[in-house]
């Protein structure tokens, strides 16, 4: 008899495992099809997909070169060679707008990655362990709520472009490459996430105060799971739905913050293409040739549109009451 209890246990844990996988792979199937019965969001997604396909494909998508001009075309309207015109160098907009997708999808999704790095870890440890260190997160979160987002971001760009320009060589050169790469937007990467972390380290600090009071946090606890288990295993997987929904929401915030600081001359260097530098750049123009300002300003708006119908969309997938 007690050599066969054992195998009995030997023989259940594979079955546990394949029906947690189960679990989990449905949690993901049932929202899909309920984002699939919400033609609003689901088509958003399809068009997010579609627009980041033409930005990883920009050289190929493209009809010109974003800095290509055509002093034949100069504020050019739209025609059959330039199907959105041309601006005051004779560059055609499509293409600076197909460019412009690069660095707008760039800079919402790096600082969308910034602030998870940085407020996901924060939040589940001050949830998680609460007392002392939950109270020293939550005052630091208060503190940097207290400071200008804009000004704190402009701040920081300023200080990293004077630093890098004295750069020779180790981090700080690699760094100085990297931005000189991006087109000036290490400053945005870095002051934005620095900026805007604290929302979501306070969403997923509830989710797990909430999530550690539940019974099977406190069964792994009592079958002897350390702390480290208790958080990656459990709680964790039980706050992704959150931190995608979280994130799909931050990514057109991020896009808004690189478009008012290009067009305030902060963000993407020239002759670089940003939305927000287009816009900045047709003003002037405004009256005499609007079509340079309506087609930037457009797909910036219809992009935060479906960003934000998407994670509308994303929330309600992943609320459990949604099955009824």
């Amino acid at each position: 008899m007690a050599t066969g209890t054992p195998a009995v246990t030997i023989d259940r844990l594979p079955g546990e495992a394949l029906r947690q996988a189960d679990r989990s792979t449905g949690i993901w199937r049932d929202a899909f099809r309920r984002l699939r019965r919400q033609p609003v969001a689901f088509g958003a997604g399809i068009l997010l997909v579609l627009l980041l396909l033409v930005a990883i494909f920009a050289p190929f998508v493209a009809p010109y070169h974003y800095a290509t001009q055509n002093y034949d075309a100069l504020t050019q309207p739209p025609s059959r060679e330039h199907w959105l015109g041309t601006d005051d160098l004779g560059r055609d907009i499509l293409s600076r707008l197909i460019y412009g997708a690069r660095i707008s999808l760039s800079v919402g999704l790096v600082v969308q990655t910034v602030i998870l790095l940085i407020g996901v870890p924060a939040g589940l440890a001050a949830g998680f362990y609460g007392g002392k260190l939950d109270m020293f997160l939550m005052r630091l979160v208060d503190a940097f709520y207290s400071i200008p987002s804009l000004l704190f971001v402009i701040v920081i760009m300023t200080f990293l472009r004077a630093s890098l320009q004295k750069a020779n060589g180790g981090f700080a050169g690699f760094v100085a490459d990297l931005d000189d790469t991006t087109g000036g937007l290490v400053g945005v990467f870095i002051g934005i996430g620095l900026i805007n972390w604290m929302p979501a380290a306070r969403l997923v600090r509830s989710q797990a105060i909430a999530l550690k009071q539940k019974e099977f946090v406190e069964a792994a606890r009592g079958s002897g799971a350390t702390n480290r288990r208790l958080i990656l295993q459990h709680i964790l997987p039980n706050v992704v739905a959150v931190i995608v929904v979280t994130a799909t929401i931050g990514i057109p915030q991020a896009i808004i913050y690189e478009s008012g600081l290009s067009f305030l001359g902060l963000g993407v260097n020239p002759p670089m293409p940003s939305w927000g530098l287009m816009i900045a750049e047709s003003l002037k123009n405004l009256r005499s040739h609007p079509y340079q300002l309506i087609s930037p300003a457009v797909v910036l708006s219809a992009t935060v549109l479906a960003f934000n119908f998407l994670g509308d969309g994303l929330r309600d997938a992943f609320d459990p009451w949604m099955k009824r």
